[in-house]
């Protein structure tokens, strides 16, 4: 086995969800290569220190760019805030490190191109954490549509719904909330819950071509945690949109915060010629499918429980019968990039595949102040 040395940068909710996959990796997957905690960064170093004591890791930096210097590590993991991913990675793949990116890969398009042209030409091994690929069910969906079995497609529609930020005694900014402070998260639901949507949707059905959006702020101003001070709010509370796929489909796609009594409501349909599927993430582990073709006297909606060895994934974990649930799809996102190191094929999605959810993201959030049809970039 080949150690791969980690450096974590952030200690946060998916600062612990990336440690415990790279733990169980090895546990679960044949792989030449082993995960090794070797370090984690974050600016409080008492925090950075329990946090390395409770997950493993052997030493802990205040300043990434040490982090990034050191001889010891070959991944530089980024969990930390949107607005320093750019940083971090840029410099990451100058030193010549591999690298693993939190989703948003970056604050806009033209910050995310700057990142692809520098890993392009540093040819590092890169990806970013759109970890709903990975779970069974959405997996098998994949494979179902690139077999021909919804034919043609006419629909998807896809909708991420939260409640948590109703509240307008909320502050914004800080550690716990910078999702809410524009300058940290540079949008709101959109960047941050319909990106996943968003990447998903390429993935399973192809690039999207235009689309037309609204937005909305609810909450107009709200504290500052750092300053104490009542600042205008700059993100979008909810996020609605339509679109045209290029392969003909119609889309449409929404997500809030203020949807009360949903705290992960992710879900996603889409309708074909031939079939349709649907999946809920309260329900991971199954997919809904429809096929025309059966005798018409049976014809209807399948519960598909993804739990048997010949499912994507599932061969590694346990019996037929036995669910897993969110955490092994960061598991999974890791045994496929180490995978596409020893394999010389890079498991998606790298940089460049990321980018173009940051051009769908950069065109809503366009047409949600223009009042148009807006066209989304292609990457060159």
């Amino acid at each position: 086995m080949k150690p791969l040395r980690i450096g974590l940068i952030g200690y946060g909710f998916m600062g612990r969800a990336h440690s415990n996959a790279f733990r169980k990796v090895g546990n679960f997957f044949d792989l030449q290569h082993t995960p090794v905690l070797q370090a984690v960064c974050a600016r409080d170093a008492a925090k950075a220190k329990a946090f390395a004591a409770k997950w493993g890791y052997q030493s802990i930096e205040t300043d990434w760019r040490k982090l990034i210097a050191r001889d010891d590590i070959d991944v530089i993991d980024i969990a930390s805030p949107n607005n320093t991913h750019a940083e971090i990675a840029i410099a990451a793949a100058k030193a010549g490190k591999m690298i693993l990116c939190e989703k948003p890969l970056a604050m806009n398009g033209a910050q995310g191109e700057k990142m692809v042209e520098v890993i392009a030409k540093a040819k590092v091994p890169n990806m970013v954490w759109y970890n709903y690929r990975r779970i069974p069910a959405v997996t098998l969906a994949k494979q179902l549509i690139d077999e021909g079995r919804l034919g043609r497609i006419f629909h998807y529609r896809a909708k991420f719904l939260q409640d948590w930020t109703i509240s307008p005694e909320l502050p914004q900014g800080g550690a716990g909330l910078w999702r809410l402070d524009v300058k940290v998260a540079g949008s709101g639901v959109t960047g941050d819950l319909l990106a996943h949507c968003i990447d998903t949707a390429l993935w399973l059905n192809g690039s999207i071509d235009s689309v037309t959006a609204m937005t909305e702020t609810f909450i107009k101003e709200r504290k500052h945690t750092l300053t104490g001070k009542v600042q205008k709010v700059g993100i979008d509370d909810a996020s609605a949109f339509l679109a045209r796929f290029s392969n003909g489909s119609l889309a449409t796609f929404e997500s809030t915060r203020y949807a009360r009594g949903h705290k992960a409501l992710y879900t996603f349909e889409i309708n074909g010629e031939h079939g349709s599927l649907a999946w809920d993430l309260h329900d991971l582990h199954r997919i809904q499918y429809f096929e025309h073709a059966d005798e018409g006297r049976v014809r209807g909606w399948r519960n598909i429980h993804v739990t048997d060895g010949d499912q994507p994934y599932m061969k590694n974990w346990w019996v037929p019968g036995l669910a897993i649930g969110y955490e092994h799809s960061f598991v999974h996102q890791v045994a496929d990039f180490i995978q596409g190191i020893e394999s010389g094929k890079p498991a998606g999605p790298t940089f460049k595949d990321a980018l173009a959810t940051e051009y769908v993201t950069d065109a809503v959030l366009k047409s949600a102040r223009t009042h148009k049809w807006e066209k989304v970039k292609k990457a060159r």
